[in-house]
């Protein structure tokens, strides 16, 4: 399981590569900056499950890192389904070339006329 400590570290890393400020993050979710940064930094032991959903909700994150390690396949396919259902919101012909870029790719590799390692 996922320590408080490791969790706050890794979400300011994504806020940050992400280019938001923790003002304006702790805003978008709901919280003060002084919460944000308690838990950012492992002060904060607790977190409530609304609050825990809004950040996956909004940085995408691996809230269970036990699942990533065993099968970063499944997390990893289950991330691009829920990036590719916002895609279709907001750019439907993107998200629509992507899945058909990625179904011909799984075609061609199930054929198995291309090796590719």
């Amino acid at each position: 399981m996922m320590k408080m400590g490791d969790f706050g570290q890794q979400l300011r890393q994504i806020r940050q590569q992400k280019g938001v400020g923790l003002n304006e993050f702790a805003k978008e979710i709901g919280v003060s900056p002084a919460y944000l940064s308690n838990l950012e930094t492992g002060k904060t032991q607790t977190i409530q499950l609304e609050i825990l959903s809004k950040l996956q909700q909004e940085l995408h994150m691996i809230i269970d890192k036990d699942v990533s390690e065993n099968d970063p396949t499944l997390w990893r396919t289950e991330r691009i389904g829920e990036l590719l259902l916002d895609l279709q919101s907001t750019n439907p012909t993107a998200a629509d070339y992507l899945m058909t870029m990625v179904e011909q790719g799984v075609e061609l590799f199930t054929v198995g006329s291309c090796d590719i390692h």
